[in-house]
């Protein structure tokens, strides 16, 4: 089977973005709780680090992220298309 790379990559962007806005969207709105799970996630001591949440690094962020992972799915498509090529 073969997969589109392109719309498997823009795929990938499109969901990167929507976690990205929500992750985003959950530190503003509850900080506290989001700096306790981010802590348990990394094994982390981290009551004593804040968040720095501004809205260019929010629109940069998005924009950064989205741009890598549609590059990661297109390259991880492409690859393997041509690993199943006959």
């Amino acid at each position: 089977m073969k997969i589109n790379s392109l719309n498997f990559g823009l795929a990938g962007a499109i969901t990167v973005a929507v976690v990205w806005i929500i992750c985003s969207l959950l530190v503003w709105v509850m900080p506290g709780p989001m700096m306790n799970m981010t802590g348990a996630m990394v094994h982390m001591d981290m009551t004593k680090f804040g968040w720095e949440l501004s809205t260019l690094g929010v629109f940069g962020g998005l924009i950064v992220w989205s741009l890598v992972a549609g590059v990661f799915g297109w390259l991880l498509a492409t690859i393997y298309n041509g690993l199943t090529k006959n």
